[in-house]
């Protein structure tokens, strides 16, 4: 029989069941009000018949369209994928399909797609966008959308988050740097109005005050995205300052590459003149030459557990906002070298 001839009523009547039981059967939201056997045979009945639900039908009845809307600052940042991957596989484990969107750090671009995505009826929200004071977090709060934040965390803890703890992970980066002598470090921020590069920066500042060395203005920069273009920029400042740096910590992998070309084109040597670290150890970085030292965390898991808090939501779920920090590691490869003698400490 074609599949486009293929009814639920047909369905029904080779199982032997009322169309209603059917339904329930192949719906995974209600297949526990019918027996195992029951939905066994009209499982099977369906796949010999060709039948495909209609979601749209569906979605229109129960005013649920089973999917979710994740939004991402930036496509071109391998850490997103496996992310992405973990969040997929969750939420396709309970029926969902994910549609995801590219924001570019763009605000108005956000607020656009957040309205093209409820236009299509989406159950819920991803968001690996999020500024510290973003608008449409507080829209999202009044318009009651099940929303997950996932690599970024709401200033009042008000949204359900997952992320690495990244204090934590720049103080791991800073002990080894000073581990191997270096004093003049220098730091690469990420922009500051979002939860990972004030957190990160929070962790540099820490992290030498407990090693009692001090941060001159000279050796920080503050970049405007999490970009090869901005490492590259922010690098170039460090070098011309005068801060002497022994070595950069970079707010992220991006930013790290972008040091790595600054490095090249000044003709300094990493790690020989000036030792580098990244954060985040996304897919690649390793390829590098010389392979790069950075802060890793278990990207698939974060996409999961987000996957699994909104699930939660979705589910209408109650209890206390949960905020999960995944513990980082710290990766040693080529990039980070003990002092070199021509650098002699202060």
């Amino acid at each position: 029989m074609p599949e486009t001839a293929t009814t639920l009523k047909d369905v029904a009547r080779l199982a032997g069941v009322h169309p209603a039981t059917a339904s329930r059967a192949l719906n995974p939201e209600t297949r526990l009000l019918v027996s195992e056997e029951t939905a066994g045979r009209v499982l099977t009945a369906a796949a010999q018949l060709g039948y495909r639900p209609n979601t749209v039908a569906r979605s229109l009845r129960t005013k649920k369209s089973h999917t979710v809307g994740v939004l991402i600052p930036d496509l071109n940042n391998p850490l997103f994928p496996p992310i992405v991957r973990g969040l997929e596989d969750r939420l396709g484990s309970d029926g969902y399909v994910a549609l995801i969107g590219n924001t570019d750090g763009d605000n108005e671009r956000e607020l656009r797609v957040i309205e093209q995505m409820r236009a299509r009826n989406v159950d819920g929200f991803v968001l690996a966008t999020a500024h510290l004071r973003n608008p449409i977090l507080a829209e999202a709060a009044e318009a009651g959308l099940p929303v997950v934040l996932v690599n970024r965390m709401a200033s009042d803890y008000s949204f359900p988050s997952v992320t690495v703890d990244n204090e934590r992970g720049v103080k791991m980066a800073i002990s080894h740097l000073t581990s191997l002598g270096h004093q003049r470090i220098g730091y690469i921020a990420g922009p500051q109005d979002v939860s990972t590069g004030l957190a990160r920066y929070r962790g540099f500042q820490t992290a030498m005050a407990a090693a009692h060395l001090e941060i001159q203005p000279s050796t920080v920069a503050f970049a405007r995205a999490f970009s090869v273009q901005e490492g590259y920029r922010c690098a170039k400042q460090l070098l011309t300052s005068g801060s002497d740096c022994t070595a950069v910590a970079a707010g992220n992998d991006m930013l790290a590459i972008g040091c790595y070309e600054a490095l090249e084109e000044a003709r300094l040597n990493c790690p020989a003149d000036i030792s580098v670290v990244g954060f985040n150890n996304m897919p690649f970085i390793d390829m590098l030459r010389p392979p790069l030292t950075t802060v890793a965390f278990p990207h698939y898991q974060v996409g999961t557990e987000a996957a699994q808090l909104l699930i939660e939501l979705m589910n209408g779920e109650q209890g206390p906002v949960k905020v999960l920090y995944l513990a980082p590691e710290l990766v040693v490869r080529g990039s980070t070298a003990p002092l070199n003698s021509a650098h002699p400490a202060h």
